[in-house]
């Protein structure tokens, strides 16, 4: 059975570049990648707080955040 990762972003050029490299580098077999753009999700903007995220693009692997670089501060999303 495949763990579960998500990945949110919010659609900047720094989240895009982040989200094209979780891509090519995430073990698909091992990981099933949800991929969430929170400009076009913003209900899942709560969500993505409570899991521990402060900004994106961030990796949520093992209920761990993993802020991958800075795009934008989740405050600033909603």
């Amino acid at each position: 059975m495949r763990q579960k990762a998500v990945f949110f972003h919010a659609g900047c050029p720094v989240c895009v570049a982040a989200e094209q490299q979780v891509a090519e580098a995430i073990d698909r077999a091992r990981f099933e990648v949800e991929v969430v753009h929170l400009g076009e999700a913003s209900a899942r903007i709560a969500e993505a707080r409570a899991a521990g995220v402060i900004s994106v693009p961030a990796l949520v692997l093992h209920e761990q955040v993993f802020h991958i670089n800075f795009g934008a501060a989740l405050s600033d999303l909603g």
